[in-house]
């Protein structure tokens, strides 16, 4: 298998990982299990939420079944501990991709699956008492060309006509108030909902930390060479890594922008994109407060995310402006240890040009990184079952928004591992759906349809 296709060392160091917690380069025992029930690879919020869900059946919280997380490098130190930290249901841009696409039905499920996620995981970390820094908020979403702001009308108008679930908490606002209801500069439409951050890598070492204390193996520093392409006589499969192979009955590929190095039937299915998000700070002693979190288009295909943290401290990702047309940069990009050059610095008075109030606030760019998200073919994770492979599961491709989709997507994988449920029993979207159907389609999502454009118009990259 191809180097360059797996976890590279030596990534760049985001502010979530400034920190690292005592189980970041944790191993549960000196030697590899031999075999296990179940081996999830990949310790991010994918797997560790895989993790936290098989526990709550009860032959995994009493140990009747064995679990080990395997992970390449350090736990959480792929796009989870590199992302945005943006909880951000989006209630309107997916469903209306569902809705003109397939109908109400799927526009529906999209909606209040990634709703249910705030209430969920703003649930379970009241509940542990989590100290990951959740906040419930609202995020502006602003177009700041006129196009997208028509595009933004139009969608909510064709849902709200449909009736499609989740618009009663959405708000447009025109060109005539846009910039005052958002505080940007420029906006010509915004739409706002409600919305939570946290501190993404200290919630995913939480749930990592717990499943150890209940038995769970994990094995940083560790990654997965290969996964049988056939299983034994007694239908286990070998996951082979450098310190030795296991044999699992269920292999689950947490793996995300990694997982076709594993997975190579999802090649051009999901494709690994490297992200670019940086951490913005002001030596003021008060910092200008922003009411709400925010996302700001700057063309179709060119947007920016950002939330402010309650020390008052910006954390902003994208930066697509900066590298958009080097596509070699970043389109179909395993390595995430060099930044790109292009757009290193984009940050540089970031909140000065792009937010009333920040004029004077001596804002600067603190630190940089780089992350790499698995963006797929038709703009929706692959989750459940992997077709042919019986005891080999997905749950992969979040194309830069995993946040609210991975969480309950790892429950219902859950539930067919501890359950033997079926995947069309399971709650799961149906678009989510890791068929036969979806694995042979030859359909590009416009994200990937803009890469291919990209493509045309500057060549293959070298």
């Amino acid at each position: 298998m191809d180097s360059k296709s797996f976890p590279v060392p030596n990534s760049t160091t985001s502010f979530w990982r400034s920190d690292p917690h005592p189980f970041d380069s944790h191993r549960s025992t000196e030697n590899l299990p031999s075999a296990a029930d179940v081996v999830v690879i990949g310790a991010g919020y994918a797997g560790a939420s895989t993790a936290h869900h098989l526990l709550q059946h009860t032959d995994f919280a009493h140990g009747q079944r064995s679990m080990l997380i395997l992970e390449a490098r350090e736990a959480c130190s792929g796009a989870t501990g590199r992302n945005g930290g943006h909880l951000n249901a989006d209630p309107y841009n997916r469903a209306a991709t569902a809705l003109e696409s397939v109908g109400k039905v799927a526009a529906d499920e999209a909606t209040l699956f990634e709703v249910r996620h705030m209430k969920a995981v703003g649930d379970l970390i009241k509940r542990e008492n989590i100290d990951c820094d959740f906040v419930m908020t609202r995020v502006t979403d602003v177009c700041l060309y006129e196009e997208g702001a028509t595009r933004q009308k139009t969608k909510i108008e064709k849902l709200t006509a449909a009736g499609v679930a989740g618009l009663d908490d959405v708000f447009f606002s025109d060109h005539k108030t846009a910039e005052r209801a958002s505080g940007i500069k420029g906006a010509k439409g915004c739409v706002s909902h409600t919305a939570c951050h946290l501190y993404p890598y200290r919630f995913v070492m939480h749930l990592l930390r717990s499943a150890v204390a209940q038995g769970v193996n994990l094995q940083t520093h560790t990654p997965v060479e290969a996964v049988s392409s056939e299983p034994d006589k007694e239908g286990r499969w070998t996951v082979q890594t450098p310190r030795g192979a296991v044999l699992a009955s269920k292999v689950v590929f947490a793996t995300n922008g990694y997982t076709t190095a594993l997975l190579p039937e999802l090649a051009q299915k999901i494709v690994p994109v490297r992200g670019i998000c940086s951490r913005i700070v002001t030596p003021k002693p008060y910092p200008p407060y922003l009411p709400t979190s925010s996302v700001l288009h700057f063309s179709d295909h060119e947007y920016d995310y950002l939330i402010q943290r309650s020390d008052g401290s910006i954390i902003v990702g994208g930066a697509r402006q900066g590298f958009y047309n080097d596509l070699g940069s970043w389109f179909d990009v395993y390595d995430d240890s060099e930044l790109m050059e292009s757009a290193e610095k984009y940050f540089d008075g970031y909140m000065q040009r792009n937010f009333h109030g920040w004029e004077d606030s001596e804002a600067y760019t603190d630190k940089v990184w780089t992350g790499i998200m698995g963006y797929t073919d038709d703009g929706f994770p692959y989750v459940g079952n992997v077709p042919g492979k019986q005891g080999q599961f997905v749950v992969a491709g979040f194309s830069g928004h995993g946040m609210p989709q991975v969480f309950l997507s790892a429950k219902a994988v859950a539930s067919m591992i501890a359950d033997d449920a079926r995947l069309e029993d399971v709650d799961l979207p149906q678009l989510y759906h890791s068929t036969s159907e979806r694995f042979a389609s030859k359909q590009r999502h416009i994200s990937l349809q803009a890469f291919d454009a990209v493509m045309q118009k500057i060549g293959p990259k070298n």
